[in-house]
């Protein structure tokens, strides 16, 4: 089997199976959806839409009193049976939002559908929300039953819905539930959230109708659980990193006391925090994304589309050294076992236990879903005796468990991508701490839910990665 051929059969299968995701998210099923019914059943009375809006505006959740005070007694008495907000990420899917945007204006109302360059999901959870939970306390009983049943629709890819998903969990932390389940429209390039989900691997926008068929499925599908995890790096203060919008720089964070770092900490630290629903990994595949992501920035046009994306993504990566590598000489394309010591805690245990890093595996991938890069599923579907022998158990997206892989070169991955072989398992965990420490590497690559960054490695000094389960799991709806 000659190794070019291979890439070239990758990016074939790739273009194949996004051509075949269009398709079935058309849901050419027949079934055809009133306009004028869908809309009564998602739209809000104007009034409450009004209070919404002035409250985001004005940055104030009273604001919206002065709407309340002056409705209809019609208004009054319509209660949506399944209201619905829309975030819209125009950006995402070759900025592709604009033309959906307009499309399900049309279908709900002007004020229910959020452009995410105009709104933040936190200004909505603050302020719109924090309208209707006024309103509902003053005796409003429309805003209070829209306030239950409300559900959140997200145009983007798996960063735009992680982004919602992390403030829609804020509620929880501030006794403000019930929490708003989130569905999904696919805008992105990989949409392993919505392919987990059965929202589909991309939308197609061809057709009028599939919008409001994912509209009936957001408003009426069943709810589910899904995992978060919480993601700290700790690094030598002074280090001159660029960090993704998913991290955030935190002032007090203190390292789990109950294992020893092998190498030395500064007396001063410096810390960033994030949250991540899909992946953690580091190494050559953060390396390449982190180069990739870099490229298209500096050529937006290379940004025509999730399609255009896979392809340009598949050839870059052929000349970053993920496929040729020359071991002895280079000591950045190495192993990660020059670089990394890894620690984990299984679920109902508090002693962290050491796992070896192989010396063949150039990357390591935390895995929450059974999706990840745009659909593979690299733990594979595992047979009840081989779990049994490696103390697995069965993966899932709400168990409280990591599943922890290891990619070796880009031939290896490139076969474990087209699911010809599975990755290599490494652990299931409830908790991992990595540390990392330079020697002859002078940077490590890390991302998390696609967002790649660039870690400088002090040589005396280790970097310490922290990845605990949030307490709140998030709600999502099913597009089954």
């Amino acid at each position: 089997m000659e190794p070019p051929s291979a890439t070239g059969e990758t990016n074939k299968i790739a273009v194949r199976s996004s051509i075949v995701e269009s398709i079935r998210g058309c849901g050419l099923s027949g079934m055809r959806i009133d306009k004028e019914d869908l809309r009564k059943q998602l739209a809000m009375p104007h009034y409450l839409r009004l209070a919404m809006r002035d409250s985001i505006r004005l940055q104030d959740p009273a604001a919206g009193e002065s709407r309340y005070l002056s409705r209809t007694n019609e208004e009054d008495s319509s209660h949506p049976s399944s209201p619905i907000v829309v975030f819209i990420n125009p950006k995402s899917g070759g900025r592709h939002g604009p033309a959906l945007k307009e499309r399900l204006q049309q279908l709900i109302s002007e004020e229910q559908v959020f452009d995410l360059s105009d709104v933040k999901p936190h200004e909505f959870v603050r302020y719109g929300l924090g309208c209707l939970d006024m309103l509902a306390a003053i005796g409003d009983s429309c805003a209070k039953e829209t306030r239950e049943k409300l559900r959140v629709l997200v145009a983007g890819g798996d960063g735009t819905v992680g982004w919602v998903l992390g403030c829609l969990t804020d509620l929880r932390s501030q006794g403000r539930e019930p929490v708003p389940p989130v569905a999904i429209v696919p805008l992105g390039t990989g949409n392993d959230l919505s392919r987990s989900f059965h929202w589909g691997g991309s939308f197609p926008f061809a057709w009028k109708s599939a919008i409001k068929r994912t509209l009936l499925k957001a408003s009426t599908g069943p709810v589910r659980r899904l995992d978060s995890w919480r993601v700290s790096v700790s690094m030598p203060d002074g280090t001159p990193m660029d960090p993704p919008h998913s991290l955030k720089h935190i002032e007090d964070f203190t390292l789990d006391q109950g294992m020893e770092i092998e190498g030395e900490l500064p007396e001063k630290m410096t810390s960033y925090e994030g949250v991540f629903y899909n992946y953690f990994s580091i190494g050559m595949d953060a390396q390449v994304a982190y180069g990739f992501h870099h490229l298209r920035n500096e050529k937006p046009y290379l940004a025509s589309g999730p399609i255009t994306n896979k392809i340009i993504y598949s050839g870059y990566s052929c000349t970053q050294g993920w496929f040729f590598t020359p071991c002895t000489t280079v000591p950045g394309l190495r192993g990660l076992k020059n670089i990394l010591r890894m620690h984990i805690r299984k679920v109902n245990c508090s002693e962290w236990e050491q796992v070896p890093i192989p010396s063949s595996v150039r990357a390591i991938v935390a895995l929450n879903l059974h999706s990840y890069g745009s659909g593979r599923d690299p733990w594979g579907k595992l047979k009840p005796e081989y779990l049994e022998k490696r103390g697995f158990v069965e993966a899932d997206v709400a168990d409280g468990l990591l599943e922890i892989f290891g990619l070796k070169q880009g031939w290896h991955a490139s076969f474990v991508m087209i699911e010809l072989i599975s990755a290599k398992h490494i652990a299931q965990a409830a908790a991992i701490r990595l540390e990392v420490r330079g020697g002859d590497w002078k940077n490590s690559y890390m991302q998390m839910d696609g967002e790649p960054w660039k870690q400088p490695l002090s040589r005396d000094f280790s970097t310490v990665v922290e990845i605990k389960r949030e307490p709140f799991q998030s709600l999502m709806v099913s597009g089954e």
